[in-house]
């Protein structure tokens, strides 16, 4: 009897052992045995979709021009908008060639011929056009960043003209060959007649002739908490120590990488200096590395445009701004929220920045509120030239917090010549 319980007592160790060398070997944080991807990121917390580099390059507007130096403007996710762009990319674009803006009276094109013009604000590579548009490989023209393409009919001809604007400032790409007609443009152009009037202001910007209308919204929202965001973005999120700032914010480390949250601003900035370079980069791979690193980090709280490609050294900065409907959410000093932000040092990110806060389903409240055009807009607007040139003025949301959630407030937005983003007061 004594042999049979000292043989069952044996085989009880002998399991528990092993049980435990388990847990050792494939349960505790660190264990080289876990399951990794190729940049070491346990995948574990979703906070969102993934998205593909697709659905996030768009235009920012799209400015149809009528003749007569008539023009109205199409937002993003608007119907209008969509329709044209769609057949817009069904279209396909060849032969480029390369002529200098001073051959081309864009005074001239802009006020008289019939035409769509699509902006990017600070460019697009062209290799991403290539994903969302028909464009046909080139060697010269694929080193380029885009900011602009107007598509054109000119008086008594067929076909219609494609011009691709350089960020360089003083180059313009025209395909030879664009498979569109002067037929297509004009059907495409008509969408715009009865929509609301728009005055082109210096050829830099331009301005609804009338007050346009806007949702002002309030949400629920969650906020990610840091043992998200740690599981998320460190290897072993159980080896990092907290750090306190006397500005309130929190640090947590694991002597490699930090991510620093500001409670108050629910907004996280994560850092890895130590990341290693995969080797040589453009502008181009590097916006797929962010957004490649922003699907396996959590994923997309929201819909999301790219929306500043930085062409720097040593790092490239790549933005995606967030939008409510057919509108930006913008990022300010008061409160940021708008925007994922992400630097790259050859095809690595180096660094993450967004906001902590994602809406809960449904909308606690809407109500129609009312920008104001014309006349009062331009009074308003004469303020801020005496301080810089304005480069741009455009329909956005200013997000602030609540009691019960984050309010959308709809604000004329000024983008002015060195870069800024102001709220038009």
């Amino acid at each position: 009897m004594k042999e049979k319980l000292k043989t069952v007592l044996l085989v009880l160790l002998v399991t528990s052992s092993l049980v435990q060398s388990y847990f050792l070997m494939y349960r505790l944080p660190g264990s080289d045995s876990v399951a990794k991807t190729a940049t070491n990121y346990i995948k574990t917390d979703d906070m969102g979709p993934e998205e593909r580099a697709e659905n996030l390059i768009y235009p920012d507007k799209m400015v149809i021009h009528m003749g007569g130096d008539k023009h109205t403007i199409f937002y993003p996710h608007s119907t209008f908008y969509d329709l044209i762009f769609s057949r817009l990319q069904a279209r396909s674009f060849d032969s480029f060639q390369r002529r200098s803006i001073q051959n081309i009276d864009i005074s001239e094109l802009r006020a008289q011929n019939d035409g769509i013009e699509l902006t990017f604000a600070s460019g697009v590579p062209v290799t991403l056009l290539e994903r969302v548009m028909q464009i046909q490989p080139d060697a010269l023209f694929q080193a380029e960043q885009i900011d602009r393409i107007w598509i054109y009919n000119v008086k008594n001809e067929t076909k219609a003209h494609a011009l691709f604007f350089s960020t360089e400032g003083d180059v313009v790409y025209e395909a030879g060959k664009a498979d569109l007609t002067a037929q297509d443009v004009q059907q495409h152009v008509d969408f715009g007649k009865e929509w609301t009037a728009y005055t082109s202001i210096k050829g830099s910007y331009y301005i609804p002739e009338s007050d346009i209308d806007m949702v002002e919204a309030e949400f629920e929202i969650g906020v990610y908490d840091t043992e998200q965001m740690q599981r998320s973005l460190f290897v072993d999120p159980s080896i990092t120590r907290n750090i306190r700032e006397k500005d309130g914010s929190e640090i947590y480390t694991d002597s490699k990488r930090s991510l620093q949250v500001r409670q108050e601003q629910k907004w996280m900035s994560y850092t890895d200096p130590a990341a290693l370079p995969a080797g040589e980069s453009s502008a181009g791979s590097d916006v797929l590395a962010a957004i490649d690193f922003v699907n396996q980090h959590g994923g997309w709280n929201g819909d999301y445009r790219l929306s500043v490609v930085g062409d720097g050294e040593p790092e490239n900065k790549v933005v995606f701004q967030q939008y409510y409907g057919a509108y930006p959410v913008l990022d300010t000093p008061q409160f940021q929220y708008g925007v994922m932000t992400l630097n790259l040092q050859q095809g690595t990110v180096s660094s993450y920045q967004r906001s902590l806060i994602y809406s809960e389903s449904g909308v606690a409240s809407k109500k129609v509120k009312k920008l104001q055009g014309g006349d009062k807009l331009r009074a308003r607007l004469k303020d801020v030239e005496k301080i810089s040139v304005i480069v741009d003025v455009y329909p956005a949301y200013q997000p602030s917090l609540t009691k019960n959630g984050i309010r959308l407030t709809p604000v004329w937005a000024v983008r002015l010549q060195n870069g800024t983003v102001t709220v038009l007061k």
